[in-house]
């Protein structure tokens, strides 16, 4: 993906409620503003090159730079990018094997949409974090 700030990006499915509120959550938290935003449906996560690009919408993604996180390796490299405590929660969660967290996460993934609904539509962000949703 050509970026020029080069920023991680989290993509997140646009009409999961889990995934809107995910967004909020972070939006909250990253004080330093690090993170950008995109739904995996729009057109940048589409100009994303990366062979392990995911093709379904199951996934959350973060890509920086060149490196690509998915499943359970992007929410907690999230979390690692938010800075402080939440910087600590996530490496001890990457002292986990990977392939425990990716079932957890495939387990919550796969039941997402029924536990927390379709977002209704997408959250208009506030003035203060419009630069940080790109398309």
């Amino acid at each position: 993906m050509e970026q020029s700030n080069q920023a991680p990006v989290m993509f997140y499915d646009g009409e999961c409620g889990l995934c809107a509120a995910s967004v909020q959550w972070c939006l909250k938290r990253d004080k330093r503003g690090v993170l950008l935003f995109a739904p995996i449906q729009g057109a940048s996560y589409a100009r994303v090159l990366n062979p392990n690009k995911p093709t379904n919408i199951s996934s959350m993604v973060i890509c920086e730079g060149d490196r690509m996180y998915i499943k359970s390796g992007a929410a907690l490299r999230m979390l690692q990018l938010l800075g402080g405590f939440w910087t600590v929660v996530g490496y001890i969660g990457m002292a986990c094997p990977r392939f425990m967290r990716d079932a957890a996460y495939d387990f919550v993934a796969k039941r997402r949409l029924s536990w927390f609904g379709k977002a209704d539509q997408c959250p208009i962000p506030q003035p203060m974090h419009r630069a940080r949703f790109i398309d």
